[in-house]
């Protein structure tokens, strides 16, 4: 266990003890966190504050529960998501939201294939230290279908596992496995966009000799 999870176990020991200052402790530690992740799913900063608001009024009821089989964020972020998903749904705000609902099984077998391949022009490394690159990446998730953008920040972003993220959004384990793939096929075709090397560029179903 790492110092950051061992320091959480111990603050939510004395929250579940009925001692405020460690779970304001936890609240300060994990607010911001939870509403960038808010922002992204709900898009609007009111919301996102009622979003974050709940989840830890959801947490303080429900702390009891916390066993500490994951880490607390991950049980954080899971409550959150759902608090989030639920305000979608109450408010109306999409005329559609294909998350929990879609419970159609998706396959690999018609996987999005790339349109734009070419080398990029740096490694990904330096791509990633570049100033501009967080703007790109979040124009980039902005771009995806809300069930594979939400899946990427889950899974990708903040890091739950596969089942955790089944169990946030309502849709099989299966089901992650593939928007995954297919999230991150869109986006790697989006950043070739950006960042590939004109050059190097091929044309879909070209082999190389």
């Amino acid at each position: 266990m790492d110092n950051a999870a061992q320091e959480d176990r111990g603050l939510v020991a004395r929250a579940k003890e009925g001692d405020f200052e460690a779970f304001e402790k936890l609240v300060s530690k994990y607010e911001r966190r939870l509403f960038n992740l808010a922002m992204r799913i709900v898009r609007h900063r009111h919301d996102a504050e009622e979003v974050v608001q709940q989840t830890f009024l959801n947490v303080i009821q429900h702390l009891d529960q916390f066993r500490g089989d994951a880490r607390f964020y991950t049980w954080l972020a899971r409550i959150a998501t759902n608090q989030a998903l639920s305000l979608l749904r109450r408010e109306s705000i999409r005329a559609s939201l294909p998350l929990a609902e879609d419970r159609s099984q998706e396959s690999y077998a018609d996987l999005p294939h790339p349109e734009y391949i070419a080398q990029w022009r740096e490694t990904p490394d330096k791509i990633a230290s570049r100033r501009e690159t967080r703007q790109i990446l979040s124009e980039a998730l902005e771009e995806l279908d809300d069930k594979y953008r939400l899946v990427f920040l889950l899974r990708d972003v903040e890091g739950l596992s596969t089942a955790e993220t089944a169990e946030a959004l309502g849709i099989t384990p299966s089901n992650v496995k593939v928007r995954l793939l297919r999230a991150r096929l869109m986006l790697r075709e989006r950043l070739t966009r950006t960042f590939g090397d004109e050059a190097t560029r091929v044309s879909p179903g070209h082999q190389h000799s």
